[in-house]
């Protein structure tokens, strides 16, 4: 019980407390704690304690201690507190649900990226008056690469840290995400190592060395390849990459969003491949849809490989598709899966998906040559064989930026796709006719073709055995017309000219 002092008239003293573990009258390791006012350092507060003070006090983590009144030697007691609000009788907010692909991201790749990564054009196309709307290009296979895919495998090397970056990579795979990482690794001082099969081309591996990778030839099919490089990265501590859904790559890779809409004023839509590029897909869409909502978006997967679509109809993204697409035009779809984030953006910002079939690809790739002076894949031309096939009539009249996403394919490859885009096109047609052995028959024909003015690309002169057919050849053609009009009429001069010509089908 405190005594008053001789000399106060007011018998008031200020009443100071020590809190923490320190022994009863000795020095306190925070200090005093007066009024409310602590030391820098936080408090020890004993637990016993605990019921002492306001659960708001506690947690702003301050003390309140007020000062009381002495009369004589009667004990004083302390002010009542005040009526407080338990935490338990607030309402609970539940907390927002965090989103896996921010905005913010995006634009932290974008500003980390952008030193590295071009910024590819988005140019107005040719194609736009013969297709009745205004199409801009983004010409994403213009990256060192020949694919968009650069953008997420650099902003996602960068986000390693150093000690993994020291260590060194991985890649399994040949395809447009394991030539990024060769190139982009190198670049950054990254050692990587690429573990190939055996089925891989020549050229390939030349383009993989060429970037500084370690080439590692293994196994007979790209599982043995894979299997091992797991195995690798286990015993020495590499780091395995293969295209996923990870946050750092989904932004890296949504910065084409921000681009168009940067390079096109008052855009309409945005058509997106999705050949196993839904991160492109995803990623482009959040980008979009957060500057602005009213554009839609747009996704476009082969016909024989639709996984975002029916994942769509069965809400969930789908494992396995029972579906054959072509290795050699898609080789790298098998591998891909649709993973659950990945598909939860698509489903929710993405506003229409359509699938296209291989010969509107290849048509498409024919088209990107004729108008656009470029060589592309079949994944870089589906965005525009939507389009040409006539998938997204919606789309007259307005403001439309197609991403081409890449333009990786084989010099053979490209050969054997624009025969038969030529073919598909009515521009290439093949016939076959009957005539005799007397001079002068062949080249009559031969004049017919040149009055139609048509180009002669192979011809095939048989002689034929048969009794029913003695004294008779059959000759096989091979033309090449301008366009669509010139085949139809010379198919029917030849028709009135030739009754035994019979047109084989394409």
């Amino acid at each position: 019980r405190p005594q008053p002092a001789a000399n106060d008239k007011s018998d008031i003293r200020l009443v100071k407390l020590r809190l923490g573990p320190g022994q009863p009258g000795g020095p306190s390791k925070c200090g005093l704690v007066s009024n409310g006012t602590a030391c820098s350092r936080s408090t020890l507060i004993e637990p016993e304690r605990l019921k002492d003070f306001g659960e708001e006090d506690l947690v702003n983590g301050n003390v309140r201690v007020r000062g009381t009144k002495a009369f004589g030697d009667a004990e004083f007691k302390l002010m009542e507190p005040p009526k407080i609000r338990r935490l338990s009788e607030f309402r609970i907010v539940p907390r927002p649900v965090v989103e896996y692909l921010r905005f913010e991201d995006i634009s932290a790749a974008s500003f980390r990226i952008q030193t590295v990564i071009q910024k590819t054009p988005c140019t107005y196309s040719r194609l736009s008056k013969q297709y009745g709307m205004e199409i801009y290009l983004k010409k994403e296979h213009l990256h060192y690469t020949g694919s968009v895919k650069e953008r997420g495998v650099l902003y996602l090397l960068t986000s390693l840290s150093q000690a993994q970056q020291r260590k060194g990579v991985i890649v399994a795979s040949d395809c447009n995400f394991s030539m990024a990482v060769a190139h982009h690794a190198v670049e950054l001082k990254i050692p990587v190592f690429a573990i190939m099969p055996s089925c891989c081309s020549s050229p390939r591996l030349r383009i993989y060395r060429d970037y500084g990778a370690m080439v590692i030839s293994y196994g007979s099919t790209s599982h043995d390849s894979q299997n091992h490089a797991c195995h690798l990265a286990t015993e020495n501590g590499y780091l395995y990459l293969e295209e996923d859904e990870s946050a750092p790559y989904l932004a890296g890779l949504g910065t084409v969003g921000m681009e168009i809409i940067d390079q096109v004023s008052k855009l309409d839509a945005v058509v997106v491949p999705a050949a196993g590029q839904y991160g492109l897909l995803a990623g482009t869409a959040a980008a979009i849809k957060h500057l602005n909502s009213k554009i839609l978006v747009i996704g476009i997967e082969p016909e024989g490989f639709p996984l975002l679509q029916q994942s769509l109809k069965a809400d969930g993204p789908i494992k396995d598709m029972n579906t054959n697409p072509n290795k050699k035009l898609y080789g790298d779809l098998m591998a891909r899966s649709l993973g659950v984030n990945t598909f939860q953006l698509a489903k929710k910002l993405v506003d229409k998906v359509v699938s296209v079939s291989e010969e509107d690809a290849l048509v498409a790739m024919l088209r990107f040559q004729e108008f656009e002076r470029s060589t592309v894949d079949t994944e870089g031309a589906m965005g525009l064989a939507a389009i040409l096939a006539g998938q997204l009539p919606e789309l007259k009249g307005k403001k439309v930026a197609v991403v081409v996403s890449s333009a990786n394919m084989e010099l053979e490859l490209v050969r054997q796709c624009v025969d038969r885009a030529l073919v598909l096109d009515d521009r290439v047609s093949k016939f076959s006719v009957q005539l005799g052995e007397w001079p002068g028959d062949m080249a009559k024909l031969l004049d017919v073709l040149s009055r139609e003015d048509v180009r002669l690309l192979d011809v095939c002169h048989r002689r034929q055995s048969e009794k029913s057919d003695l004294f008779k050849a059959k000759v096989e053609c091979v033309v090449e017309t301008r366009d669509k009009n010139q085949s139809i009429q010379l198919r029917k001069v030849l028709s009135e000219r030739y009754p035994s010509i019979y047109w084989l089908d394409r």
